[in-house]
């Protein structure tokens, strides 16, 4: 099942994409050449390079994040309240519209 998650770029555009259900946002961003998202360590949170941050709007309605991507996620640049790892929010069909915006500015491991 499709459903479209928007991307707030850094320059302020916004691109909706498609995305499936079961994916994560870090492979939506790959699928879809979002090169400002880096996924360094491949999704196995170890890093913080798909740190994005959550429309305050959608925050609440996603899975808490666990305290292991919390201290992950200290790690990344710009955080905010509703900062998250990408590779750790997969996608269901109740997220249908989910909007993100990516950090002013992120670290990049490679």
């Amino acid at each position: 099942m499709s459903i479209t998650v928007t991307f707030i770029m850094r320059d302020g555009t916004a691109r909706d994409l498609s995305a499936e259900v079961g994916e994560t946002l870090l492979d939506v961003s790959r699928k879809h050449d979002i090169s400002e998202i880096e996924g360094a360590c491949g999704g196995a949170m170890a890093c913080s390079t798909c740190h994005v941050i959550i429309d305050k709007g959608w925050y609440a309605k996603l899975p808490r994040p666990t305290g292991e991507e919390t201290d992950m996620i200290d790690l990344a640049k710009g955080v905010t309240r509703t900062s998250r790892l990408g590779c750790q929010i997969r996608l269901t069909a109740e997220m249908d519209g989910l909007i993100i915006r990516l950090p002013e500015e992120a670290m990049s491991l490679l």
